[in-house]
C-alpha cells in the first residue's frame, strides 16, 4: 500500500528566522541556502508576512517586496510560496481598513505569493470574513486558520476540542471562501491528545477531500509528539524547519520528522535524508556569524504556564537586550500568567501575544496594573474583536479609565473603517509630507510600520543585526566609537552622541529646531519634582516644553519602548521646569526626563 503523502511546509526562512533571530537576517546572507533548499526538493515554503514584514523595516534597512520578489526568482514559478496574515489586521500590529485589507492581499499577490495563512487571535470569525475574501479575490489561496494554546492551570471557558470545533463551525457556516484549514498553535503548548482529539473532530466535519495542517513550535517539548498525534488522527500536512534555525522556539527539524516516522506509512514531502543534510549544511553556514540567542535553542517547562510564542519570545529577549533589561525575563514571563487569565483568553499568538508580554512588562517594570499596555487594553475593552470569554471587569474598568476609553462591542473592521488614520488617503497625504513617491508599495509600507516606515522610505531605517563578528569589535575595542551613549554628570544621565573627527552632528532641541536656532536646554534646579523614565527606549514625541502648565497626569512626553507608546505623565499640577531630553534619544530606566514644579 502506497503510503499517505504529508505536504511539509518549510518555515526556515519566515518563521524560523523569527522565532531564532527576531526576524533580523538579511536577505543576501540566506538566499544560497534557499536555492539549497530548493535543490532538495522543497517546493513549498513560508517565505514572508507575520513579523517578517515589519522587521525588515525596523531594522534591516531592506524592502519586504524586493525581498520576496528575488526569494520568487530563485525558487521558479511553481512553488508554493506562503505567507502569514493576521485578519483584520494583516502584517500590522493594529487593524486595518478595507482600503488596507484590500491592498495586501492585492500587493502580496503582486510580489509572488501562492498562499495566504490567515487567523485571527482571539478566534473571532467575523475579522476573517473580509480578508479571507480579498485574499480569494485577488487570486491567492487562502489557508484559513483555528488558533490553539493550553490555558494556564486553573483557567477553563476556552481552547478545548469543543472550543474549537464551534469556532470551525462558524468558519463553515460563514462561507468565507478557504483552500485548506490550519490549526495553529504558535506557543506549541497545545497536549497531543487535544491536538489528536481536535484534528480527529475536524476531520469528521469538514467535507471530504479539505487539506487539514497542523502548526506548532517545539518551546514546550512536546511537538514531534503533536505532530505524531496529528497524522495518526489524518492531518495533511505539517510545518518544519532546518537546522540551525529548527527545534527550541521554532519548528521541528526536518530531519528529527523525518527520523520519527522511520517505518511508517506516511511520505514526508517525498523529502530524502542526504538531500536535506546538504541543505541544512549550507544554511549552518550562511547564518554561521549570526549571534543565537540561548533561549532561542531551549524547550521551556514553563511555557505551558505562560504561553509565549517562539516566534515573538526572541523577538522580546532581543529588544530587552538593546534595552538592558534582559534580567527581567524571567519575571515578565511568570507575570503572563495572570495578564493571560484576565485578558479573556486571546490566543497567544501575535498581535495578542505581543499584548500579553507588553502588559506582563508593564505589571513587572512599574508595578500591577499601575499602566495598562495600549493594545492590551484595547483588547479587553473589544476594539481588536471579541474574546473567547469575557475579560475581568476589574482590568476592564482600569483600562477604560487608563486609556480614556470606553468598551465597544462594534466589529474592529467598521472601527477601522471608520478612523480616518487608517485611510489610504491619509497615508497618501503623509508620504505627500515627506516628498516620497505615491506607490501602492509605499502607501501601505507607510500605514503597516508608520514612522518607521516613513524612515525607510526616506533612507534613514535602523540597521540592527546581531554578527558575532561585529559582537567581537565591539567588545575588543578600548575607544569611543561612533554612537549613542549614556553618560553620568553629577548624578544624572544624559543622552550624548559621539562622532568622529569633523562630522556634522544635528541636535534637535525640544521644540524642532536645530541647535543653531535653539534655545538652551534647562537644567534641573531641584525646585520641583523629577520625572523620571520607568523603562528605557527612545523619546518618541514631546508634548510640553518649558513654562508650559500642566495638570496632574496630563502627557509631557511620549516614549517608545517594546514596541510601545509610553505616557510620560506630569506628577503634579504645576510649570514645566526643565525638559532633559529631545527627541529621538536613547533613555535609559531611570533617567531625568523633565522636571515640573
Amino acid at each position: 500500500m502506497a503510503k499517505k503523502f504529508i505536504d511539509v511546509m518549510d518555515t526556515t526562512f519566515r518563521d524560523g528566522f523569527q522565532s531564532v533571530f527576531g526576524g533580523r537576517v538579511l536577505m543576501e546572507d540566506f538566499f544560497p541556502a534557499v536555492a539549497a533548499a530548493k535543490t532538495a526538493g522543497i517546493n513549498h515554503f513560508e517565505f514572508g508576512g507575520g513579523a517578517r514584514f515589519q522587521s525588515l523595516y525596523f531594522y534591516l534597512r531592506e524592502d519586504a517586496f524586493e525581498m520576496m520578489d528575488k526569494f520568487r526568482e530563485i525558487v521558479g514559478p511553481d512553488a508554493n510560496l506562503q505567507t502569514l496574515a493576521r485578519g483584520v489586521n494583516t502584517v500590522m500590529l493594529d487593524t486595518g481598513s478595507k482600503e488596507l485589507i484590500d491592498l495586501h492581499a492585492k500587493l502580496f499577490k503582486k510580489h509572488g505569493t501562492t498562499t495566504i495563512r490567515n487567523f485571527d487571535a482571539l478566534n473571532d470569525v467575523e475579522n476573517l470574513k473580509y480578508s479571507g475574501e480579498r485574499i480569494t479575490h485577488h487570486g491567492l489561496k487562502h489557508e484559513i486558520v483555528v488558533t490553539m494554546m493550553d490555558l494556564p492551570p486553573g483557567c477553563h471557558g476556552a481552547h478545548t476540542t469543543e472550543f474549537y470545533e464551534k469556532t470551525l463551525r462558524e468558519i463553515l457556516d460563514s462561507g468565507i471562501p478557504y483552500s485548506s484549514i490550519c490549526f495553529k498553535d504558535a506557543s506549541g503548548t497545545s497536549n497531543p491528545q487535544k491536538v489528536f482529539d481536535t484534528i480527529k473532530m475536524a476531520r469528521g466535519l469538514v467535507p471530504e477531500g479539505t487539506h487539514l495542517r497542523l502548526h506548532t513550535h517545539e518551546t514546550a517539548g512536546v511537538s514531534v509528539s503533536a505532530y505524531m498525534a496529528a497524522l495518526e488522527a489524518g492531518v495533511d500536512g505539517i510545518d518544519m524547519a532546518a537546522a540551525p534555525v529548527s527545534g527550541g522556539t521554532s519548528q521541528p527539524d526536518i530531519l528529527t520528522m523525518l527520523h520519527a516516522t522511520k517505518g511508517m506509512d506516511y511520505d514526508l514531502g517525498g523529502l530524502e535524508i542526504d538531500k536535506i543534510l546538504t541543505y541544512e549544511k549550507e544554511l549552518q553556514h550562511c547564518l554561521s556569524d549570526y549571534f543565537m540567542p540561548p533561549e532561542a535553542t531551549m524547550v521551556s517547562p514553563m511555557i505551558p504556564f505562560s504561553p509565549m510564542p517562539g516566534g515573538a519570545l526572541t523577538a522580546n529577549t532581543q529588544m530587552m537586550r538593546d534595552n538592558g533589561i534582559l534580567d527581567k525575563f524571567p519575571e515578565v514571563i511568570a507575570a503572563m500568567t495572570e495578564v493571560v487569565e484576565k485578558g479573556g483568553y486571546g490566543t497567544s499568538v501575535t498581535p495578542v501575544s505581543q499584548f500579553y508580554f507588553q502588559q506582563a512588562l508593564n505589571n513587572v517594570m512599574q508595578g500591577p496594573w499601575n499602566a495598562i499596555a495600549p493594545g492590551y487594553g484595547r483588547m479587553v475593552l473589544g476594539y481588536f474583536g471579541k474574546t473567547p470569554v469575557a475579560p475581568d471587569p476589574e482590568i476592564v474598568r482600569i483600562a477604560s479609565e487608563k486609556l480614556g476609553l470606553e468598551p465597544t462591542t462594534e466589529k474592529a473592521l467598521d472601527l477601522a473603517n471608520a478612523d480616518e488614520t487608517k485611510s489610504l488617503a491619509n497615508w497618501i497625504n503623509k508620504l505627500k509630507e515627506e516628498n516620497l513617491e505615491i506607490t501602492e508599495e509605499n502607501i501601505f509600507i507607510a500605514a503597516a510600520c508608520q514612522e518607521k516606515g516613513i524612515a525607510f522610505l526616506k533612507g534613514e531605517g535602523e540597521l540592527n543585526v546581531r554578527k558575532v563578528s561585529n559582537m567581537k569589535k565591539e567588545k575588543g575595542s578600548t575607544d569611543m566609537g561612533n554612537g549613542n551613549y549614556t553618560v553620568v554628570v553629577d548624578g544624572q544621565k544624559f543622552s550624548v552622541q559621539v562622532a568622529e573627527g569633523d562630522a556634522d552632528i544635528q541636535v534637535t532641541a525640544v521644540n524642532g529646531e536645530s541647535s543653531a536656532q535653539a534655545k538652551s536646554v534647562p537644567v534641573s534646579l531641584g525646585d520641583g519634582e523629577d520625572v523620571k523614565a520607568l523603562l528605557p527606549g527612545n523619546v518618541w514625541k514631546i508634548v510640553s516644553n518649558p513654562g508650559d502648565t500642566v495638570t496632574k497626569d496630563s502627557v509631557i512626553m511620549i516614549l517608545e519602548s517594546m514596541k510601545m507608546e509610553i505616557d510620560v505623565i506630569a506628577p503634579c499640577d504645576g510649570v514645566v521646569k526643565t525638559i532633559n531630553v529631545n527627541t529621538n534619544d536613547k533613555v535609559v530606566e531611570g533617567q531625568l526626563l523633565a522636571v515640573v514644579g
